[in-house]
This record gives structure tokens, C-alpha cells and sequence, in this order.
């Protein structure tokens, strides 16, 4: 029970704090929405901001093993993966966090680095298996990928009614594809 207890825990912080945002839940909302106690809330993690780090850990394993198992074919599949990413209820939680990790002195601003640390890595990775034109590093494409990826997503979030992420990233993959970045090679 201690496992599905920490599982439910972590399922209700996730969606309350992409709901409502980091600093708006309590504990007894977490509670309330998890079906189990309060008091196991510090049991398991010590603190809300331990219960952060478990929340961001766990969108971290679950977008690694969503990346694993992509083996993209061209952009565009890769693309159409963003689309549903970025749709995803659970990645409103990024959006949420960064606004409140913004602030310099803000607990969620090495926790938010962190995600952003797995996010490029997963970026990279894919990057890497691409023709890269001369003068472009996985490293440097990867950053101004999720850059991309962000951005559209924050924006589309704000005013879902003002971006057709459709039409957003088709544009991506012609301006990928107009560089000779079109398919994953073997290296």
C-alpha cells in the first residue's frame, strides 16, 4: 500500500499543481484529490517541495520512456509526438511551474532547471541522430528545439484560439526540412 499511496500522491500533485499551480495547493488538497491522508504527504517526501521533486522525477521517467520508445521515421512523426505532448493535460504543469520558478529566490527554480536539464537531454538525443548542416552541434539544435517547443507550448496554453499547433509545427518541420534535417541516420 506504501507504493500506491506515494503513486496517488504524486498523480493528485500533478494535476493540482497543473491546475492550480505549486504555491495555490495544500497539502489537504492533495489529500482530498489522492484519497489518502495528509500526514503520509511528509512521510513520503518530507516536505511540498520533496513532493515537487517526486512530481517532476516522475514526468521526467514518463517522457524518457515516451522518447525511447519514439523511433522516428522523419520530422514529421517527431513532430506529430510534440503535438500530443504538447496537448497532453499534464504538461500544463510546466507552464504553471515556470512562471513560479522565476522567481530567483523561488524553491521551484532547481527543480524547473532540473526538468529542463531531462528535456534537453531527451532533445539531444534525438538531435544527434539527424544530418546536422556544417556548423550546427545536436547540442545547440537540441536547445533551440525545446526552446521552440516551449515557447509554442506556453503561448498555445495562454490562447489556445490564437495557435494552431498544427499549423505551427508543420512550419517547424518545413523550416527543419528547408536546413536537410529530415530523417534520423545511423551513427
Amino acid at each position: 500500500m506504501t507504493q500506491e499511496s506515494r503513486r496517488l500522491l504524486v498523480e493528485a500533485a500533478t494535476a493540482l499543481f497543473a491546475e492550480r499551480g505549486y504555491r495555490r495547493t495544500t497539502f489537504e488538497d492533495i489529500a482530498t484529490r489522492s484519497g489518502v491522508s495528509r500526514g503520509s504527504i511528509p512521510w513520503h517526501f518530507g516536505s511540498k517541495e520533496g513532493l515537487l521533486a517526486a512530481v517532476v522525477d516522475d514526468l521526467v521517467v514518463r517522457l524518457t520512456a515516451a522518447a525511447g520508445a519514439l523511433d522516428p521515421g522523419t520530422v514529421d512523426q517527431v513532430l506529430d509526438t510534440l503535438i500530443a505532448f504538447t496537448r497532453a493535460p499534464s504538461t500544463g504543469l510546466f507552464a504553471k511551474l515556470m512562471v513560479e520558478a522565476d522567481d530567483p529566490g523561488s524553491a521551484l527554480r532547481e527543480v524547473y532547471a532540473s526538468l529542463h536539464d531531462a528535456l534537453r537531454a531527451q532533445t539531444r538525443a534525438w538531435v544527434a541522430r539527424l544530418p546536422l548542416p556544417d556548423g550546427v552541434s545536436a547540442e545547440e539544435l537540441g536547445t533551440v528545439l525545446l526552446g521552440t517547443v516551449i515557447g509554442i507550448h506556453q503561448q498555445w496554453r495562454v490562447a489556445p484560439g490564437a495557435v494552431d499547433l498544427d499549423r505551427t509545427y508543420s512550419t517547424l518541420a518545413a523550416l527543419l526540412r528547408s536546413a536537410g534535417i529530415t530523417a534520423p541516420v545511423d551513427r
